[in-house]
């Protein structure tokens, strides 16, 4: 953790959040591992009396107003305890509440937001469709007006927390004759009568989250449920994408933190040849090697939170969040192998967590937006602000820095 970064009352939060994390039973952590437990509603029922979900909304919604540095830290420090755990913590506490408190109606707020904070209630985001998971605007589900509700169906699939959650955040479509991005809609939809969780996956890791999928069967959803405008389900999206990827970002930097304390420990204590194994350069290097990553990992990851308080435009947020989701996530897994390699055939078994961690975090390229996702926005972007930046006069032309630059006939590009 960069604690330089951090306030007085940031530190007092970080500390707040290692105390809830030290409360976590271990067993707790081992049942969900073995799917005994398929969703921690202690846990999250803890995590709200300690005020510790959505720090960074109003007070007046159950937050504490603090900003993103915070979230982040909040988020690699729950992390810490388990890679699912973050998960869930983060689904409600800050993808669901996010297009709440951004778009939705002071009435959604009050009778969502306040006690989903408070740990009295639970939420999962339903966006992915059997269909299809990155192409989001290809939804099929759909909700067709009747009289003051409307009558959803459809279903929803790989949802965290859908074993577990109250109520749903939910994308369908609401004009089918309107482009694919203009004719959807978000709405909060509660789990009763039309909405059930008809499967549980069985996962390679990041278990005990109910993730399963979830079937709507003309579902009566009251229209004043609907987060932002009608057929404006665009730009809530667009907003989650800054929580789903900067948070899943922070939190794989907490997943990844114990593998390395883990290995370090180990290879101080292990000997071979008659020393520790730490002393031999084919162990250390590894070891550094992962340090170094979840050091540029954190670099990352609180330089585009500060850019998010900073208020900075959001096509270059994009940008910023894409990339440090996969560098972050890429490089964290590879932190974990390295703890794992070090540690020999004992770190492959269950007599320590490192197996356990390195299963959890290939999660984490996938979910809220797969990495060749990541990669195709940032290129785009990069572009985009490339094509923007040329003719500034405060910029110096690099390309006429070589003795041949004024060979025109050689620059051939077609």
């Amino acid at each position: 953790m960069f604690d330089f970064l951090l306030d007085k009352a940031q530190m007092r939060l970080r500390d707040e959040a290692r105390e809830l994390v030290k409360w976590v039973p271990r067993q707790m952590v081992l049942d969900m591992d073995q799917d005994k437990l398929q969703f921690p509603r202690e846990f999250l029922a803890e995590a709200g009396r300690r005020n510790l979900l959505g720090c960074r909304y109003p007070g007046q919604w159950g937050g504490r107003g603090m900003d993103w540095v915070s979230t982040c830290m909040v988020m690699e420090e729950v992390g810490a305890l388990g890679y699912i755990f973050a998960c869930v913590f983060g689904v409600g506490a800050e993808l669901v509440c996010d297009a709440i408190v951004l778009h939705g109606s002071d009435d959604l707020k009050e009778r969502y937001v306040k006690p989903l904070l408070a740990g009295k209630i639970f939420a999962a985001e339903c966006l992915t469709e059997p269909r299809g998971g990155s192409d989001f605007f290809g939804t099929t589900t759909r909700a067709v007006r009747d009289g003051d509700h409307y009558v959803l169906s459809g279903q929803k699939r790989f949802i965290v927390g859908a074993e577990g959650a109250d109520f749903f955040l939910v994308y369908a479509r609401t004009d089918p004759d309107a482009k694919p991005h203009k004719g959807l809609s978000c709405f909060i939809v509660d789990k009763g009568p039309g909405v059930g969780v008809e499967y549980l996956y069985g996962l390679m890791g990041c278990r005990g989250g109910g993730a399963g999928r979830v079937v709507f069967k003309e579902a009566r959803v009251p229209a004043t449920n609907i987060v932002g405008r009608l057929n404006g389900a665009l730009e809530v999206f667009n907003t989650m994408m800054i929580p789903e990827r900067l948070g899943t970002a922070a939190m794989t930097i907490g997943a990844a933190r114990p593998a390395l304390d883990v290995a370090t420990g180990y290879t101080t204590r292990r000997k071979a040849f008659g020393k520790a194994i730490n002393q031999f350069q084919g162990v250390s290097f590894q070891v550094a090697r992962a340090a170094t990553l979840l050091d540029a990992s954190r670099a990352m990851v609180y330089t585009a939170a500060r850019a998010v308080d900073a208020g900075v435009e959001m096509n270059r947020l994009r940008r910023l969040v894409s990339q440090t989701k996969k560098f972050v996530t890429e490089s964290c897994q590879e932190a974990a192998r390295h703890a794992m390699q070090v540690m020999g055939g004992i770190g492959y078994t269950n007599v320590f967590p490192v197996e356990r961690i390195v299963r959890d975090l290939q999660l984490a390229s996938i979910w809220t937006g797969s990495n060749e996702v990541m990669s195709m926005i940032t290129a785009h972007e990069w572009y985009e602000e490339y094509a923007r930046s040329k003719g500034a006069a405060t910029l110096r032309d690099h390309e006429m820095d070589a003795f041949a630059a004024s060979d025109n006939d050689e620059k051939v590009y077609e």
